[in-house]
């Protein structure tokens, strides 16, 4: 095995540059190839860590991961061509591949687990698996409670197992609740692994995503004083970006009143709360097996989410609150109590295990790896941000500013993220930025091109910008 781990000697010279975050070892020994787990939340936005800024929810083993490592506030997910955002989220997560070169169910592209199974690791799922069966049993060894995507009551959901040279088993209900669950197999997995050859554990948990349920004393407490609106909440969005009418914008009837959105914010922190909880368990659970000071760990989310913000409930959208994910890293070769503005792809994350552990790209990565980032030897990895929603919206940031264009009503809109990051004030139409309009649109073609991308961004036809939100019916009433 040490054949696939020449670089282990760069690691540990990593790992001695960094104060060593408490419970950990300063002087691993350097035979042993670190671990990786993989805590992945379902529609969480970046603002919800209270160890980050939010003093309205309850986040205590994130804050203390935070503490212990790494937080990259600028990290993104490039978008999606479908409204289920969370499956090309996922699909790049593994594969490395940008939006418009990545396939969905994986046919014919190799993984990230798969090159670190190559390289001696045993690999485990457990939790939302997005992206049909064949490919979950194809890219990891093991699979316990596994859930194939979709929605519904977190305490009744279909799971199966799979394990290797084996087919999925029968599904059955979760008959608890299912991050809870997740949690349980993921600690099951942990507690029989052996220090003699390193592991890969994903655990996928489906929370915070609607419908948003966790154990009663979660939502209580929530309840008491419900979270304020965000700081860019608006009854309604202000024109129709091509997509107001979706499966999850209809989640909520319009216009958009603020105790509505504060009810649902109180169910999203809830739920937060609770994966927080789980993530609690696991890490214990890490610690008793001996193995947490060499292991890498990662916490993030496929992607954000609106609930409120510019009138919006979904994902379906590329304002900063639904394409923002949270990002932190933790372990040997990750710095301790750190924060780093680079801009990243959540598709650059398994590039950067994969230096920190040793392990050769798979096939079609175009991921960039955050080491030298972490070694303070370089300040970004990315000088701009591409993304794009079905053929509907596209967008681009730099360091400072950001452009989003909709093709379909030749609508383009300008905002300072260094002095509005919410994105409340469009600075398009004013022509003392006329020159920035004209950069960015400039970056963002070229982007387009370097992607795949050949979506135009005008319309010789546009539709509308206007809408009637009184012609659609909302799913709920709350």
């Amino acid at each position: 095995m040490q054949q696939y781990f020449g670089r282990v000697g760069m690691i540990v010279a990593l790992t001695m540059l960094f104060s060593t975050p408490a419970g950990r070892c300063a002087d691993a020994p350097a035979t042993r190839h670190p671990n990786v787990l993989f805590l992945f939340s379902d529609d969480q936005r970046a603002d919800t860590i209270a160890a980050l800024g939010n003093q309205h929810i309850r986040t205590p083993n994130l804050d203390r991961l935070a503490g212990e490592g790494t937080v990259c506030t600028r990290a993104y997910c490039m978008g999606a061509k479908q409204g289920a955002v969370c499956v090309p989220s996922r699909a790049m997560l593994m594969t490395g591949r940008t939006l418009f070169r990545v396939h969905s169910d994986f046919k014919d592209q190799p993984t990230w687990p798969e090159a670190f199974h190559k390289a001696g690791y045993s690999t485990f799922l457990t939790g939302k698996w997005h992206n049909g069966p064949q490919s979950a049993q194809r890219i990891f060894a093991e699979g316990r409670s596994v859930f194939f995507g979709g929605m519904g009551d977190p305490y009744k959901l279909p799971v199966c197992d799979f394990k290797p040279q084996g087919g999925l088993t029968a599904k059955k209900p979760s008959g608890k609740h299912s991050i809870a669950l997740f949690a349980d197999r993921a600690i099951e997995f942990l507690q029989r692994q052996k220090v003699e050859r390193p592991f890969l554990c994903y655990v996928a948990m489906n929370a915070p995503h609607d419908p948003r349920l966790a154990p009663k004393e979660y939502h209580d407490h929530y309840n008491a004083a419900k979270p304020p609106l965000p700081a860019n909440f608006l009854p309604e969005h202000p024109f129709n970006n091509g997509d107001l009418t979706g499966r999850d914008e209809r989640l909520a009837p319009w216009p958009r009143t603020p105790d509505v959105v504060r009810q649902h914010l109180a169910d999203y922190y809830a739920a937060i709360n609770f994966v927080d909880t789980q993530v609690g368990r696991i890490l214990a659970a890490l610690k008793a097996s001996g193995q947490y000071d060499n292991t890498l760990i990662v916490f993030t989310s496929d992607h954000g989410l609106a609930i409120g913000s510019h009138g919006l409930m979904g994902k379906q959208n590329l304002y900063d609150h639904s394409m923002h994910a949270p990002l932190i890293f933790a372990g040997p070769g990750v710095p301790r109590g750190k924060k780093t503005d680079a801009l990243c792809y959540l598709l650059d994350i398994y590039p950067t295990l994969g230096e920190l552990a040793g392990v050769p790209a798979p096939d079609g990565n175009e991921g960039k790896s955050l080491v030298l980032v972490f070694a303070g030897k370089r300040e970004k990895i990315r000088d701009s941000i591409f993304t794009a929603y079905r053929d509907l919206q596209r967008a681009v940031r730099d360091d400072r500013w950001k452009l989003i264009v909709y093709p379909k009503i030749n609508k383009v809109q300008l905002f300072d993220l260094k002095n509005d990051p919410a994105e409340r004030t469009d600075l398009a139409a004013d022509k003392a930025h006329a020159a920035e309009v004209t950069r960015l649109t400039k970056l963002l073609t070229n982007w387009q091109k370097r992607s795949g991308d050949a979506q135009p961004l005008r319309s010789d036809k546009p539709m509308s910008a206007e809408f009637d939100f009184s012609t659609v019916e909302p799913k709920s009433k709350r």
